[in-house]
């Protein structure tokens, strides 16, 4: 293989990862402050990608002008969602919480076949179509524009975080419930806040995706399974982890796709979680 090939494999691979990055963040979250897995997580993508269809097929707007729409409306949705259905579990035993957000998964998924159809639909002629040639590799617009923003916000939403003080009550809260309450720390408001959050990254990440992905109600079933599988890689409940784990996970991706064949792609994915989880069971940068 070629300089050029290789090139187009790595980059193509690396701005893969760049959108499970944004993805898995917003998993992550949740998971460091309520030790929680959203099972509807690839759900919450699917409805973004179906709030930017419909914001194109209805008012002309594309989906790359739609992201700060889509972001408001799945952060309401994520604390509608806490205050609606994950608060009333959180005391419950861990097998309510787990049917709490599956249950939620199967219904947007019905409701969307029901309301949608299970037909695909696509953006027709977005902005960002074409692609761009840099000598003998071409990447595809929206690939480009989508990864490199998709790992911005990751990335800005982890200097948030680590940087303000909403960000410093949110790890906290994290760390010790009790001692963050005990500090004047409203908890309740941070785990809203966190699902909010969760909720707009994996809204925005469906936005990005809508304008070169099929979108249909199960879009999001893959993209659940690869997120949850990036967060256990990168350690739950570390942001870094997931971040470094999602450009591995698309390269490798990309990578089987090219020597191997395309159906392999997944196989090989897992099989490289199972190779690290079992020689350092925490993830790569997980804490326990």
């Amino acid at each position: 293989m070629d300089f050029a090939g290789g090139a187009q494999v790595l980059l193509g691979g690396l701005l893969t990862g760049c959108i499970y990055a944004l993805v898995s963040v917003g998993l992550s979250l949740i998971w460091g402050l309520m030790g929680l897995i959203n099972f509807a997580h690839g759900d919450f993508l699917m409805i973004g990608m179906y709030t930017s269809f419909w914001a194109w097929a209805l008012f002309r707007i594309d989906p790359l002008f739609g992201l700060p729409l889509t972001g408001a409306l799945l952060f309401v949705w994520g604390v509608l969602v806490y205050y609606g259905i994950v608060r009333r579990v959180l005391t419950a035993q861990r097998i309510a919480q787990v049917f709490a957000t599956f249950g939620l998964g199967l219904a947007l998924r019905s409701a969307a076949q029901f309301l949608w159809t299970p037909n695909y639909r696509m953006v027709d002629n977005p902005i960002l179509g074409g692609v761009i040639r840099v000598g003998q590799v071409s990447l595809g617009k929206a690939h480009l524009v989508g990864g490199l923003t998709a790992y911005l916000l990751a990335l800005g939403l982890y200097y948030m975080i680590m940087k303000t003080d909403i960000g410093r009550a949110l790890s906290a809260t994290s760390a010790d419930k009790e001692t963050a309450e005990l500090m004047g720390i409203d908890t309740d408001k941070m785990f809203a806040l966190g699902w909010g959050l969760g909720s707009a990254c994996v809204g925005v990440g469906g936005a990005l995706l809508a304008s070169y992905y099929y979108i249909y109600p199960d879009v999001g079933l893959m993209f659940s399974t690869i997120a949850s599988t990036i967060v256990a890689l990168g350690g739950f409940g570390s942001i870094p982890g997931a971040l470094v784990a999602a450009l591995i996970v698309g390269v490798v991706q990309t990578s089987v796709s090219f020597f191997l064949a395309p159906a392999l792609k997944l196989a090989m994915v897992y099989l490289f979680y199972l190779i690290v989880v079992v020689c350092r069971p925490q993830g790569l940068m997980g804490r326990w």
